[in-house]
């Protein structure tokens, strides 16, 4: 499995280009800005892109849903939890103040243990709500796509609406740091750093 990280957009929002390297399939997570940038890359890396998955529906996430769906094709994943909730008239609008482009409506709708296949890799979607009601996590071992839920040394803001500290600490604890400690964790932004560990934000997260 191949892995590009780029920093993307206005919010500095880590997107990633996962890649089958042996059928060159693969996947874009969390295209949030620099839209031509992510597809040149896509192109460089040589990867068929056949999905595109939001971690969650802030719209620094899914901002670059609709120009990189309709240059490749892909389908656009996202939590059923989400899809419900970004769809509502009064969530749309207290998120259209970002200025930021809505997605198109999503095509998939995933819940907690699904499996997203891009070649012969199997992404495995691990519910963590609390930053938003849909918010899930990509586990293929060792690597952990974690969105906005875990970041290094922090974990994402609940004061939006939708959010819930409570449920978002029992669902990173219980679902999270059960994984094995050399699990790599790949944020949705790169605030304390570009990558970590499961057993590293047990050691040392202060909100943890």
């Amino acid at each position: 499995m191949l892995i590009k990280q780029m920093i993307v957009g206005s919010m500095a929002v880590c997107c990633y280009l996962v890649k089958c390297e042996e059928t060159g399939q693969g996947v874009i997570i969390d295209p949030g800005g620099n839209d031509e940038e992510v597809l040149a890359m896509a192109e460089q890396m040589g990867m068929t892109v056949k999905y595109i998955v939001n971690t969650h529906g802030h719209p620094d996430h899914v901002c670059g849903n609709a120009r990189i769906k309709e240059a490749t094709g892909a389908d656009i994943v996202m939590h059923s939890d989400d899809v419900a909730f970004f769809a509502k008239p009064e969530v749309e609008d207290y998120f259209s103040m970002l200025g930021l482009p809505a997605s198109p409506p999503p095509d998939i709708s995933v819940n907690d243990g699904d499996v997203i296949s891009v070649g012969n890799i199997d992404l495995k979607v691990i519910h963590t709500p609390g930053h938003t009601p849909g918010g899930i996590c990509l586990y293929n071992p060792p690597d952990l796509f974690t969105g906005d839920t875990l970041f290094v040394g922090a974990v994402g803001r609940t004061d939006f609406p939708g959010g819930d500290m409570d449920q978002f600490l029992q669902a990173i604890r219980e679902r999270l740091l059960v994984l094995p400690e050399e699990t790599v964790v790949w944020p949705g932004h790169g605030y304390g750093g570009s990558r970590s560990t499961i057993g590293a934000e047990k050691r040392s997260n202060p909100y943890l």
